[in-house]
């Protein structure tokens, strides 16, 4: 058997002065907002550290795959393909592609035969269909550190050293 509800003062929940906390305070959400701000500023705020040692190695590195991709296009498609060096516009382009900008803070230079320059501040290094090349050296130095990434024209293979 159940009773029937009561009707009065006992159905109501008793109120002993204790408040309804279903919300934030004012207090928790500055402090929620100040939190968020101080994140977003250290993101927004942060850069990666540039280093010359990296960007020379890694330019270094970037003109080593451009060789290696033209004497690659050369094998593939049976015609020489030509890595074009534009010393003073500072780019390189490999055959037909678009030309690739090179950092502004590096000194540059190129080691070419006489056949394949262009002027004082530009030449080729020609890559054949089998594999051989004219040969030649592309230096980059960023003041204390030197590199040199050669092509040795018998092979037409690509290698990157520091230069003391």
């Amino acid at each position: 058997m159940t009773s029937p509800p009561e009707t009065g003062s006992a159905s109501r929940p008793a109120v002993s002065g204790a408040r309804d906390c279903r919300g934030f305070s004012l207090i928790e959400l500055l402090v929620a907002l100040a939190v968020m701000g101080f994140v977003l500023a250290l993101v927004v705020g942060y850069r990666a550290p540039w280093s010359s040692g990296l960007n020379l190695e890694g330019t270094a590195a970037e003109l080593a795959s451009g060789l290696r991709l033209a004497r690659s296009q050369a094998i593939a498609d049976n015609h020489p393909v030509a890595f074009a060096l534009d010393l003073a516009g500072r780019r390189y382009r490999v055959g037909g592609d678009a030309p690739r900008v090179l950092p502004p803070k590096l000194a540059i230079g190129l080691l070419t035969v006489n056949g394949e320059r262009r002027g004082a501040t530009a030449g080729d290094i020609r890559f054949n269909p089998d594999g051989s090349s004219t040969g030649g050296r592309i230096t980059l130095a960023d003041g204390s550190r030197h590199v040199a990434v050669g092509v040795d024209w018998l092979t037409g293979r690509v290698t990157v050293a520091d230069v003391r």
